[in-house]
């Protein structure tokens, strides 16, 4: 099998989860492909990991997504896997939340992956596998996050639906839903605070059964997992990485 008919797209794959699980995939022999908005992040992960092949996208716009597509198409790869692992997270209060912030989220955590996913189902082989990440607060009801909240439970609902929607094409589609991670989008939502931060993982330290935050490596071993022929028979869940935090 030649690397364009192994090939995998992992969208928000500059940083964080997305970037250690282009890491992990490539590790595996996959030809990956990442996208990112950032011309700079980009630029920096293919210097972390020279394997990675970059393009630029918004997956919040769809002129973006389908030019993702058609670069894909033009190089003559097909996705064995595909993860949707670009997202945004702004803490929001109730009774403060302008309609900007609410768009802005659900712009790319909902509308970006369900046409992420439309767009690219196409290019996905028989038999692929399609990990969308999801995150504990589709379940657990977060103070000053209700918006971003949603957006993840509805991520959680595709799943589901997409299973059943492509199992004529034998398509797996999972959820990976991560708990509490350090990753740059945590240390945004802190604001770049160290003191705040350091609270934050202390926080998740006492919360969960494991004792510590999650690692981006502790996500993307899951995602190879998924990825893999492992995972055959592993469809339509919803998978907590967490530590156990969202099972107490």
């Amino acid at each position: 099998m030649s690397d364009l008919e192994n090939a995998v797209l992992v969208t928000g794959g500059t940083a964080g989860i997305g970037l250690a699980s282009a890491v992990a995939l490539a590790d595996k022999g996959f030809k990956v492909f990442v996208t990112g908005r950032s011309a700079p992040g980009l630029e920096a992960a293919v210097q972390a990991d020279p394997r990675l092949t970059a393009i630029q996208a918004d997956s919040s716009d769809l002129a973006s997504i389908q030019a993702v597509a058609d670069r894909i198409r033009a190089e003559g790869a097909t996705l064995r896997v595909l993860v949707v692992n670009a997202g945004t997270a702004e803490t929001t209060k109730l009774g403060q939340t302008d309609i900007a912030t609410f768009d802005r989220t659900f712009d790319l955590n909902v509308k970006g992956v369900f046409f992420t996913v439309q767009t690219l189902e196409p290019l996905l082989i028989d038999g692929a596998s399609v990990i969308l990440i999801g995150s504990i607060v589709s379940i657990k009801g977060m103070a000053d996050l209700s918006v971003y909240n949603a957006s993840k439970a509805a991520v959680r609902s595709f799943a589901r639906s997409w299973a059943n929607d492509l199992r004529g094409r034998r398509i797996r589609v999972n959820t990976l839903s991560p708990g509490p991670v350090r990753t740059p989008l945590v240390q945004r939502l802190r604001g770049g605070d160290a003191a705040s931060l350091d609270a934050f993982e202390a926080w998740a330290a006492e919360a969960s059964p494991s004792g510590r935050i999650g690692q981006p490596e502790d996500i993307a071993d899951v995602v190879t997992f998924l990825a893999s022929d492992a995972a055959r028979h592993v469809n339509g869940v919803e998978l907590f990485v967490d530590g156990g935090l969202a099972q107490i």
